[in-house]
């Protein structure tokens, strides 16, 4: 209950904070110009990711109170490194959405978040491999917490392209793994490192759910650079948290795939971004650029280009998450493979045939069939706004 008043906490604050720059934002002039490689087509404030940042503080601030969470909040310097990582991402971020900073500062700031996080403890420390643990030396452990710091950030960042895609993305993804953790405590216990993450993953719900009215289509705000890195940062945080720390002998054996799952749960939550992601970096590789240019070619992209409206495109996004969680969730939970595989492959065929055909290509459809009874808006009078001839259903 208490992680549910917490994201709750985490909601308000941002929503109001979120009114709060979209009005300074508007009064000042804060919106830039909008680029090429832009789906809209209006000037747009890009700072809502400093609302999100205040919801996150207010959210810290909150769950510091309560005495169930006192565990969690026993080593400071964990805590203080989180809030510093984010803290610098933040500004680093902030800058970008005014100024655009050259990628080389942004990634110098991202790995310098994933070293503070590391050298605080919150690092890979083991991976676990069926009832055993794989332990690096501390350098190797340091280094591969920093690289997978910066890649779930630019994968997440990456995907932001469409109003609500990385916010509602990130709900469900956190919602899910927020279930996961908890059934992790119920088998193994309390472990901080557990409930850590149940409380960031909670955060990151509170955080997107508060800030998604202003960004769902049309979008009043975008999360800009700024929300979308602490996004990846938070999301990967706590992946490691669990990933890195967790004892696979403390849990039921009994439960298939019960010591991968670690492994397996945070690739699957985050696997469209990271697929965005490694196919901009290996495209424009390929094309003699950075691999941090920008272009219109990500998979949100591709799915307007075939057809799909903004909404469209961003529910298919919704649905693959959903779907990859789910069935990777199932199979930690359950002891047959079976609804998994079930969940996995009918979800897949859901979303292939939802790609594959825009719902602009069936109203197109049924409309030249005659399906459904159609009929002519009337002309508008002379002087009117508008003077179009369209067929609207009745």
């Amino acid at each position: 209950m208490i992680y549910v008043i917490v994201a709750l906490v985490a909601a308000g604050a941002t929503a109001a904070a979120s009114y709060l720059v979209l009005r300074l934002s508007r009064r000042y002039r804060l919106a830039p110009e909008v680029r090429e490689r832009d789906v809209h087509r209006t000037p747009t404030p890009r700072l809502g990711g400093v609302a999100m940042f205040a919801g996150l503080l207010v959210a810290f601030g909150v769950a510091a109170t309560q005495e169930s969470l006192a565990p969690i909040f026993a080593a400071p310097g964990r805590i203080w490194a989180i809030l510093g990582a984010c803290a610098l991402i933040a500004v680093v971020g902030v800058l970008d959405d005014l100024l655009d900073l050259d990628w080389m500062i942004k990634l110098s700031a991202q790995l310098v978040a994933g070293a503070l996080l590391a050298w605080q403890g919150v690092q890979i420390v083991s991976l676990p491999l069926g009832d055993t643990l794989i332990v690096g030396s501390p350098g190797l452990n340091f280094t591969i917490t920093v690289f997978l710091v910066a890649l779930v950030m630019n994968a997440v960042n990456f995907v932001d392209g469409l109003d609500g895609l990385v916010a509602g993305v990130a709900i469900i993804a956190n919602s899910v793994f927020f279930i996961y953790t908890r059934i992790l405590t119920a088998q193994a216990g309390a472990i901080d490192a557990v409930n850590l993450a149940s409380l960031l993953a909670a955060i990151v719900i509170g955080v997107c759910a508060g800030f998604l009215p202003f960004n769902w289509h049309r979008a009043r705000m975008f999360m800009g650079d700024t929300g979308a890195l602490l996004v990846g940062l938070l999301m990967a945080t706590s992946t490691i948290s669990v990933t890195g720390q967790l004892n696979p002998a403390a849990l039921d054996q009994k439960l298939v795939l019960a010591s991968y799952i670690p492994i397996i749960l945070p690739i699957a939550v985050l696997a469209l971004p990271l697929a965005d992601f490694t196919l901009a970096v290996v495209r424009r590789l390929m094309a003699g650029k950075s691999p941090f240019s920008a272009d219109r070619l990500h998979l949100h992209h591709r799915l307007l280009d075939m057809g799909h409206s903004p909404r469209q495109a961003v529910l298919i996004f919704y649905l693959g998450t959903a779907v990859l969680s789910t069935a990777c969730l199932l199979t930690f939970t359950l002891q047959s493979f079976l609804l998994p595989a079930v969940v996995l492959f009918a979800g897949a065929a859901l979303c292939a045939v939802v790609v594959f055909v825009p719902m602009d290509r069936v109203r197109e459809r049924v409309v030249q069939r005659d399906l459904v009874p159609w009929k002519k808006r009337a002309s508008a009078p002379i002087g009117a706004s508008s003077s179009t001839d369209e067929r609207t259903p009745e």
